[in-house]
C-alpha cells in the first residue's frame, strides 16, 4: 500500500471520562471505557481505511470502535485497556503502508476563540444543533477549537480535559476539519485552550522528529 498517506497516527494512553464517553455515545463498533488507550489514524484516500482496520484487528486484540470512509479520507479509532496491544496494532498499521509516525501530516489549528458569558439564544441555538455530547449552559464561556487535518481534535479534547475542569459539548474528528466545543469558567476554558494547543505542539514537534514519540 506505497500510495497511502498517513494523515492523522494519534495515540492518547488514557482517555479522559468525558471524552470516552462521548466517543461511546456516537460509536457505531465497540465502545471505550475511560482509562482505555486508542489510536486515531486517518489516511487517504479514504478506501484505504478498510484494509488497515483488517490488519490491526487480526494482529492484536483492540477493538475497533469508529471508522469513517469518505472519498478523500478514511478514519478509524482502536481501543484497548492494555496500551501494548494498541502500540501494536499500530506498528502493524504503519508497516503495511510503509511509513513511520514522523510521515504524518502536521497539525494545523485552523480556528480558536474562547467565547465569554455565552447568551442564552445562542446557547440554545447550539443545543438545538448538537446532539451527542452536553448542554451548554448560558452564562458559561465556550471554547472553540478546529484543527486540519481532523483526527487531530481527539488528542487534543483529550489533553483539554486532562488539564482543565470543563464540559465536553462536542467533538467531530472527520472531514476536512475537526472541530470541538467545550464549556466552563472563563479560567477552566483559557487552561483548556492552552493544554490544547500545547498538545498539538507536541505532535508537530514529535511529526518533525525532534521528540521521541
Amino acid at each position: 500500500m506505497d500510495n497511502v498517506k498517513l494523515r492523522v497516527y494519534s495515540f492518547i494512553d488514557s482517555l479522559q471520562p468525558q471524552l470516552a464517553s462521548y466517543l461511546a455515545t456516537s460509536s457505531q463498533g465497540f465502545l471505550p471505557i475511560p482509562g482505555d488507550a486508542c489510536l486515531w489514524v486517518e489516511v487517504a484516500p479514504g478506501m484505504s481505511v478498510h484494509r488497515l482496520s483488517d490488519i490491526a484487528l487480526k494482529a492484536t486484540n483492540v477493538r475497533l470502535g469508529q471508522q469513517v470512509v469518505e472519498r478523500a479520507f478514511g478514519s478509524m479509532e482502536i481501543h484497548f485497556r492494555n496500551q501494548s496491544e494498541v502500540l501494536t496494532a499500530g506498528d502493524a498499521i504503519l508497516s503495511e503502508i510503509h511509513h513511520s509516525i514522523e510521515d504524518r501530516a502536521p497539525c494545523r489549528i485552523a480556528w480558536k476563540e474562547i467565547i465569554r458569558a455565552i447568551a442564552p439564544d445562542h446557547a440554545t441555538l447550539i443545543n438545538r444543533q448538537l446532539r451527542m455530547g452536553s448542554m451548554l449552559l448560558p452564562g458559561k464561556s465556550m471554547f472553540i477549537l478546529e484543527t486540519e487535518p481532523a483526527g487531530y481534535i481527539v488528542y487534543a479534547a483529550n489533553e483539554a480535559e486532562k488539564a482543565a475542569h470543563v464540559t465536553l459539548v462536542d467533538m467531530k474528528a472527520f472531514g476536512p476539519f475537526g472541530r470541538l466545543i467545550m464549556m466552563g469558567s472563563e479560567a477552566e476554558t483559557a487552561q483548556a485552550m492552552y493544554a490544547a494547543e500545547q498538545a498539538i505542539a507536541v505532535l508537530n514537534q514529535r511529526a518533525n522528529g525532534r521528540l521521541p514519540t
